[in-house]
């Protein structure tokens, strides 16, 4: 399904994180980033370097805020019936 698609700016991102009261490891955390550094360049108000959110990312960030973990568990469920491997624990 073809979609019409404009990225939130890098202020709305940084909006986000400031309602969810969240750092900026647990806003990566939530796009499936590796890290803060990661979350930090889709929030860089300069736009010559700023990086702009994929509609599969702030997807799977919404999914995460407003799905129950037994639907979000329902999905990776699917997701792994179609071959994936997923794994959400810590790395120690």
């Amino acid at each position: 399904m073809p979609i019409k698609y404009t990225p939130p700016s890098p202020e709305d991102l940084a909006e986000l994180k400031s309602e969810l009261g969240l750092t900026g490891k647990q806003m990566a955390e939530l796009a499936w980033l590796a890290g803060d550094q990661h979350w930090r360049k889709y929030t860089n108000p300069n736009p010559a370097t700023a990086r702009q959110m994929s509609s599969h990312m702030l997807f799977t960030m919404a999914a995460q805020l407003e799905l129950s973990p037994e639907m979000i568990e329902k999905v990776l469920n699917r997701m792994r019936s179609m071959g994936a491997t997923i794994d959400l624990t810590e790395p120690k």
